[in-house]
């Protein structure tokens, strides 16, 4: 071998190897596809190639990238055009292996097959081959095809390289020996290339499914949260690509790579994945008195008990006027019991209207419970004259706003605690490791007065913070509270407003959220049309 062509084939081993480390640094599939075709085509010289990939059931073969420079064809992988060709069977309907098809013979006998001319070549069928030329005006003629195996010598595909050329004068000729070894060898290193992406992209998937799962049961467990947990995330998304593509202000060093969307994603579906130990009873309490059941109705029950005492006093006062005829006083006992049912009614309805949780329950109202509470006595199943409510239901028909009481805020606060000590716990790896900050921070307040840290602006991600705007717009503006109705976009704007000003929610990011019309854009995918006022 002369010096010249050591010099060229040293230069197209280093070729190799870097393409080698290109490949392994590729996480896009379909990009990973691309480049080992391009890589093949570059290293050989090929004027064009395709690289197919093995169907699931391992009966055929797919085209997934075609190339060929001098037509200007480019299809498949990134470029959107789908190859429209049907899959290669590597079997005969009889079961025979079919070894018509270079390609497939080469896929099923593991070998590598090099043709000079395929016009000339015998016992392989390139009628298709010949039926493209005449519509191109191309002349298909040699061709490498290698097959590619994985770790475990299970076929993942075949590279097949058309029509080699000659660096210097550009003619089509035969692939060499050379050629034949260095595609060889890229092949090999592909193959383990995309058996490892593949295998990620498995793990990846097998993860995402788990996370799915913890939100399916939560979902299963209560249909009001189910909706958060699946509309938090794509939120938080819409925030964040929307802070990476502005070009100024404070956020405009902010940006992203594919890695850090995945590991936000996967932040956003776990926010709340402590919500599993959440007691449904509290999660879903739709009034004040609800618990696996609304005590509303036991408190109504005590009302009719009252009124047929009432009914009862009021005919024993009547009797004891018998035998004596007394119109008058029979008249005033029945205005007395007219009187008292017409108060245990007005107590009655206030008591439902109390149970339905508001925005704010005034004073005098919160007032008047304790007193009915403590001033109406009924007789209970046991016989005995007690108050009308008891001590937990007066602490619950008081509850200021909403539907919880502190002690219920605390169980459901408790789940952010429960959501870090679960995602704490777990081995992330390196390109996940920030998720438990970036999930478990979205109760926390700019001014360092959230839960359950008490951290501040300057101590969270912006990632945790986006987080953090996401889980409140969304709570304001959703629909299938049991509690409440959606907030409109307005309503909701105007109150996260008040909460940037009071430290709430990061100013930076809200500005965005607004400028960059954030709000608008999952309104149109997740508000109802009434709520749209923008």
């Amino acid at each position: 071998m002369s010096k010249e062509s050591t010099i060229h084939l040293f230069r197209r081993l280093e070729q190799l190897n870097g393409i080698g480390a290109a490949l392994s640094r590729e996480r896009h599939i379909e990009r990973l596809l691309e480049n080992i075709l391009e890589a093949a085509k570059t290293i050989t010289g090929a004027d064009g190639g395709t690289l197919y990939s093995v169907t699931e059931d391992q009966s055929a073969l797919k085209f997934e990238i075609l190339r060929t420079d001098s037509l200007g064809i480019r299809l498949g992988g990134t470029t959107g055009k789908p190859i429209d060709l049907p899959l290669l069977p590597l079997r005969t309907t009889d079961g025979a292996p079919n070894d018509s098809l270079v390609a497939a013979h080469s896929a099923i006998h593991d070998r590598t097959v090099n043709i000079a001319d395929a016009y000339s070549e015998q016992g392989f069928d390139f009628s298709g081959t010949r039926a493209f030329d005449a519509r191109t005006g191309y002349r298909s003629q040699s061709f490498l095809t290698v097959p590619m195996k994985n770790h475990d010598r299970e076929l993942i595909g075949v590279l097949q390289l058309i029509n080699a050329r000659d660096p210097e004068t550009g003619e089509v000729m035969a692939f060499s020996q050379a050629d034949q070894s260095l595609a060889e060898s890229l092949a090999s290193q592909a193959a383990i290339a995309l058996t490892n992406r593949l295998l990620v992209s498995q793990l990846e998937r097998l993860f995402e499914s788990f996370v799915n799962l913890i939100n399916l049961a939560i979902d299963e467990k209560s249909p009001y949260t189910g909706g958060h947990c699946q509309r938090v995330p794509a939120l938080t998304m819409m925030l964040a690509e929307a802070a990476h593509a502005v070009q100024d202000g404070p956020l405009a060093h902010f940006a992203m790579t594919d890695r850090d969307r995945y590991e936000l994603k996967m932040a956003g579906l776990l926010h709340d994945c402590g919500k599993i130990t959440t007691p449904v009873h509290v999660v879903d309490k739709a009034t004040k008195l609800q618990t696996l059941y609304d005590r509303i109705g036991t408190v109504d029950t005590r009302f009719e008990v009252l009124k047929r005492d009432a009914e009862l006093a009021a005919l024993r006062r009547q009797l004891a006027l018998r035998p004596v005829a007394d119109a008058a006083a029979e008249a005033q006992a029945q205005q007395t019991l007219q009187q008292e049912l017409a108060a245990l009614d007005a107590d009655r309805d206030f008591l439902r209207k109390a149970n339905i949780g508001g925005e704010a329950m005034s004073a005098a109202d919160q007032r008047r419970v304790r007193d009915l509470g403590a001033q109406r006595q009924w007789r209970n199943p046991q016989g005995l004259q007690t108050s009308f409510l008891t001590a937990e239901e007066v602490e619950n028909l008081t509850i200021r706003s909403g539907t919880l009481t502190q002690a219920e805020r605390d169980i459901i606060n408790h789940h952010i605690v429960a959501t870090n000590k679960m995602l704490e716990t777990l081995p992330w790896p390196r390109h996940l490791k920030n998720v438990p900050e970036y999930a478990g921070g979205h109760h926390e307040r700019m001014d360092g007065r959230g839960y359950p840290k008490g951290l501040t602006r300057d101590q969270m991600s912006v990632q945790a913070r986006m987080m953090g705007i996401a889980d409140v717009f969304e709570a304001l503006t959703a629909a299938d509270r049991p509690y409440k109705s959606g907030m409109s976009l307005s309503q909701a704007l105007g109150i996260m407003a008040k909460m940037r000003d009071g430290g709430h929610i990061d100013p930076d990011l809200f500005d965005v959220f607004v400028s960059e019309g954030v709000h608008l854009r999952y309104a149109q995918e997740f508000l109802e049309p009434a709520q749209r006022d923008m």
